[in-house]
């Protein structure tokens, strides 16, 4: 059984939920996310609070009420604080610019890589070498980094690419003479 789907989600005052069979609706003051989950799962709003619980007693629910209860937390977290992820650029000639809703990054290739910026995401761009990522959805924050950082991961001997601030990279020593 799930330690995490226990817990019930508290509702911080100024957030609306709207549960309707095994869709969730969670409205904040920085906008609004709605998701539909498994039926293999329960969800009902009791006291200021959501309880997640399984459906019935097989390993399929118990593993997905706990995802659940995550994602709920992370719904309700991110229309009240929302989600941001720090990206830095590193390496000589390296470089991002914000066209319009295109990323331009110069990575060291002889073209340029431009990711188009998904729906309920800002990115924003400090000294051509620091990215932020920031959005409401916790999901779409981590996968727009990630596809960010795809076009170039950091290399183990110099430790140029795109890298998320936070991030251990393993240095290797490079040949010895």
């Amino acid at each position: 059984m799930s330690r995490i789907g226990k817990l019930p989600v508290a509702i911080p005052a100024g957030v609306k939920i709207d549960v309707s069979g095994t869709t969730v609706k969670v409205e904040g003051p920085k906008g609004k996310l709605e998701k539909t989950f498994n039926s293999a799962v329960v969800i009902a709003v009791e006291d200021d609070q959501i309880k997640v619980s399984p459906a019935d007693a097989t390993r399929f629910a118990n593993a997905m009420y706990g995802t659940a209860r995550s994602i709920i937390s992370n719904m309700v977290q991110g229309v009240v604080e929302g989600f941001s992820k720090d990206l830095e650029i590193s390496g000589v000639g390296f470089q991002a610019n914000l066209k319009g809703k295109v990323l331009n990054l110069k990575l060291g290739y002889s073209h340029d890589c431009n990711y188009d910026i998904p729906e309920g995401v800002t990115i924003t761009v400090d000294g051509n070498t620091k990215v932020k990522v920031s959005g409401i959805d916790k999901h779409m924050v981590g996968q727009a980094a990630a596809s960010i950082k795809k076009f170039a991961p950091i290399e183990p001997y110099k430790g140029k690419g795109v890298r998320i601030v936070g991030e251990h990279v393993i240095r290797k020593e490079g040949k010895s003479v």
